[in-house]
């Protein structure tokens, strides 16, 4: 149960869209599922095009040029840790376009010892989540569009199970000229069964995200921005690593100039600031081809070592259609020895539909 232990630890640090490490609960919901979304390091909420993977992030992403698409996606995450989802959308003519959906979480196989070491045979930890999407335009010329998903989720670790759900809602405003706009309300719900009957249910990662897209006209390429947690301002956290304690000796400092007073309120306004914000980009090099580029601030301000230089909260990709599927790749720089890598595959079920 140790090595498991420490796997909750690291899933809860990790999770980039939740609040500070290790005080929500299931915290796979806020990692990115689809090689896209992971190649744009999160930032896939305010895109409109035809993929279904768009679902994952926002349900208001999906219409009428999603349905009858199949998809999957698998993550090599830290560690032998592996996570990722199925999804499949359907146009209903009189309630909009739905989406179906899977995810998983898979923490691997364990050796299970009691009190007294003695070997108790071996487990395997989990977390599900089966999501059910709905999505239809609000306005007459669809430019505007309403989703909400219904998330119903077990989690079973060794003997202590749990089960809650959750809902996300998504509101999305796109143009003829290629701007999107996206207001997201992620995993609003609660656990309704906690892992013990003495256990008290705990709380779910919410997140409250803006985003925004804009692919550039007449060039081959869109940029992304996107903001996370609009309802925290603050998301630092204090560590007691390289932290000086009070001075022993009793020694005056000097006394900090007013300028000096105001830049390190401006250097930690706009570290704060930061810390929400998730840059990215995506170059169309033709119908076929795309190359993906993405960088999180927080998570390279959380996972970066002080005496330890790395590119943490970077991730890169592409896309290539060949024949009648889509295959996506995704890079995500965690840490020095503690990078993941996605793969993901899309189909359109129209394409083997003999006419």
């Amino acid at each position: 149960m140790k090595k498991l232990a420490t796997y909750l630890f690291i899933l809860g640090n990790l999770s980039l869209a939740a609040q500070i490490g290790g005080l929500k609960s299931y915290s796979f919901l806020s990692l990115p599922g689809p090689a896209r979304a992971n190649a744009l390091s999160g930032a896939a909420i305010a895109i409109w095009d035809n993929d279904v993977n768009l679902g994952y992030g926002n349900p208001a992403l999906l219409h009428p040029g999603s349905a009858r698409q199949l998809s999957f996606n698998h993550v090599n995450f830290v560690s032998d840790l592996n996570y990722g989802n199925f999804a499949w959308a359907r146009q209903l003519k009189q309630f909009g376009t739905m989406g179906l959906g899977l995810q998983y979480f898979s923490y691997g196989k364990f050796d299970g010892r009691d009190e007294y070491d003695v070997s108790t045979g071996t487990f395997k930890a989990a977390d599900y989540s089966l999501n059910i999407s709905i999505a239809k335009p609000v306005n007459k010329d669809s430019s505007l569009s309403i989703g909400a998903t219904l998330k119903t989720i077990y989690s079973h670790y060794e003997s202590y199970s749990s089960v809650g759900n959750a809902v996300d809602v998504g509101l999305t405003y796109h143009d003829k000229k290629n701007m999107v706009i996206s207001l997201l309300a992620k995993n609003y719900g609660r656990m309704w069964k906690s892992y013990s009957t003495t256990g008290t249910n705990e709380p779910l990662p919410f997140d409250l995200q803006l985003g925004f897209s804009k692919k550039v006209s007449k060039a081959p390429f869109r940029l992304i921005v996107q903001y996370d947690q609009l309802l925290k301002w603050d998301l630092t956290y204090t560590t007691t690593v390289n932290q000086s304690t009070s001075d022993p000796f009793g020694t005056q400092t000097t006394a900090k100039t007013d300028k000096e007073i105001m830049n390190e309120k401006i250097s930690k306004g706009l570290d704060r600031f930061g810390r929400h914000i998730t840059l990215a980009t995506e170059i169309i090099l033709g119908k076929n081809v795309f190359v993906r580029v993405g960088y999180n601030f927080r998570k390279g301000k959380e996972l970066s070592l002080p005496d330890k230089r790395a590119v943490n909260g970077f991730s890169a990709g592409f896309g290539v259609k060949i024949m009648k599927f889509h295959f996506n790749y995704a890079y995500s720089k965690y840490a020095l020895n503690g990078n993941s890598h996605t793969f993901g595959i899309t189909t359109n079920l129209n394409y083997f539909h003999k006419k």
